[in-house]
């Protein structure tokens, strides 16, 4: 959001709070990472938003910073770099006017066809839009309404969980809390009741084994769930800083507060971009962690999507 806009073994305690326990492994830390395609500003997008990693093609969403009211859509290939700014095929052109901020999505495939699922933070009208897309084109096919206790709810992050032959089963954030969601299969209109699920540890958890005295009042952006795993990426983000937290063995049914993995974390703080590094979303593809930013510089700006040197998942 440019400038600032925005094996071990679980145990429940009876305080609520996910502890892992058994012989902790080393650490692993990830600081460096290597940049994959500029994603430029276009003529009415300025800020990037949501983030998807497919199994070839990485997703990126810039929008109209500070009005919301419209957004562009970048494909880049994961191996190549080649970008393209995808096509409207529902009304033509290389921007829409439905994502509102558009700031986290997630990619469910339904019948052999690919869509996604993006989260529009409006509290009216549609919180959720489904885009179908087919090469480097895209349709608006869905809209929903996402409740919280009988009323609309904007939720500003989103990941798939399952896909069943009748249901598909999402993990919706607000702030540092999880919460349940579904849909049915091929239902393009309707409404998420969402239920809480669990809430995020941020405020002491460990980043290359040490804390970070004002990580509670860094911003926080989309996330990713790795439902194999059973592991959800968690990315934060303060001017040139950017942390993701990691949280194993979390699923639709934990509740309480999960903690961060002690051992696992990433973080880059950035000189050549001191103005502004904000990873706004991540996503694994082939066991590698992929992200997107706003970078900015004294220069300008200089946004991008990415990959972490070193690590699988």
């Amino acid at each position: 959001m440019r400038f600032a806009r925005r094996l071990a073994t679980v145990t429940l305690l009876a305080a609520g709070l996910l502890v892992l326990t058994g012989p902790a492994a080393q650490a692993a830390y990830y600081n460096t990472y290597t940049t994959i395609a500029g994603t430029p500003d276009t003529g009415c997008c300025t800020g990037v938003q949501g983030f998807a990693a497919g199994s070839t093609y990485l997703y990126s969403i810039k929008n109209h910073s500070g009005y919301d009211d419209v957004s562009a859509i970048y494909r880049v290939h994961k191996t190549t770099g080649a970008r393209v700014l995808m096509t409207n095929g529902t009304n033509g052109g290389t921007s829409n006017t439905w994502l509102g901020h558009a700031n986290d999505m997630t990619i469910v495939d339904i019948d052999g066809q690919h869509h996604m699922f993006v989260v529009t933070m409006k509290s009216t009208g549609a919180q959720l839009v489904k885009l179908r897309y087919d090469g480097t084109t895209y349709y608006r096919v869905g809209t929903y309404q996402v409740h919280l206790n009988g009323a609309a709810w904007a939720p500003s992050g989103i990941s798939r969980v399952s896909v069943s032959s009748t249901t598909i089963k999402f993990l919706f954030k607000a702030g540092k809390t999880i919460y349940n969601g579904s849909l049915p299969l091929r239902a393009n209109t309707g409404t998420i009741n969402v239920t809480k699920a669990f809430t995020l540890q941020v405020e002491g958890a460990l980043v290359n084994g040490a804390t970070v005295s004002d990580l509670g009042t860094f911003l926080t952006q989309g996330i990713y769930y790795d439902a194999a795993k059973k592991i959800l990426y968690y990315p934060l983000t303060k001017e040139n800083r950017s942390v993701v937290l990691v949280y194993r063995n979390v699923s639709t049914a934990t509740t309480g507060t999960a903690p961060a993995a002690t051992n696992l974390s990433f973080r880059i703080t950035s000189s050549a971009y001191s103005k502004l590094f904000e990873i706004e979303g991540v996503g694994i593809s082939d066991g590698k962690l992929y992200f997107s930013t706003n970078r900015a510089n004294s220069s300008g700006a200089f946004d991008g999507v990415h990959v972490f040197n070193g690590y699988v998942a």
